[in-house]
């Protein structure tokens, strides 16, 4: 029995690799390719066209999620968390509004909801430990906080702008405020649920 768990056992291995999230996207593609680019009578050349243009479309997601995933370790490295866990210590504010101010700031200052995510779930992370803090919470409270006033340095705001063919100052009035009143709703939702629980 014990031999089919080992590490070096192939089947395990197998698995492994398959299982990674890169192989397994890798794999998806090529059976998409197959099954509904070949089967449906498109060329190979048509197929790398327009693999070649979902590339374009996606670059900027991925290069948003490498960015705020740095910029969090940075501020994880730097010793960021620790200083708010520190600060938590001496304080009776409560840690999901806490949590909730950090990712507001962020998306206010970056512009991106993604980055201001990432980077506040790295640096708060050090309060659960502190505080008890139930961890789900934690999360609903950063998503809340990290969709707040978007304006001009997010590129959502630019995306609904376009799309519906606003003025800057009615995308403001439109998207902010729509963007900001979920956020504080998101706030007020949590708090409750927690009020309840504890």
């Amino acid at each position: 029995m014990k031999l089919r768990y080992r590490k070096t056992n192939t089947v395990r291995l197998f698995f492994e690799f398959v299982g990674n999230p890169a192989v397994a996207l890798f794999i998806a593609i090529v059976i998409a390719i197959f099954t509904l680019g070949r089967r449906n009578g498109r060329t190979i050349e048509q197929i790398m066209d327009i693999i070649g243009d979902s590339i374009g479309a996606i670059a900027m997601i991925v290069f948003i999620i490498a960015g705020g995933g740095a910029f969090k370790q940075v501020l994880v490295d730097s010793g960021v968390g620790h200083y708010i866990s520190h600060l938590m210590t001496g304080t009776t504010l409560s840690p999901l509004l806490m949590c909730w101010t950090v990712a507001a700031l962020l998306r206010i200052a970056l512009g991106s909801a993604t980055v201001a995510a990432i980077t506040t779930a790295g640096v708060v992370l050090p309060i659960i430990n502190v505080t008890h803090a139930d961890p789900a919470l934690m999360v609903l409270a950063t998503g809340a906080g990290s969709v707040i006033a978007s304006h001009v340095n997010d590129p959502g705001f630019w995306l609904f702008k376009g799309y519906f063919n606003l003025t800057v100052g009615e995308t403001l009035r439109t998207w902010t405020v729509m963007e900001t009143l979920i956020s504080i709703m998101g706030l007020l939702g949590v708090l409750a649920i927690n009020a309840v629980l504890h």
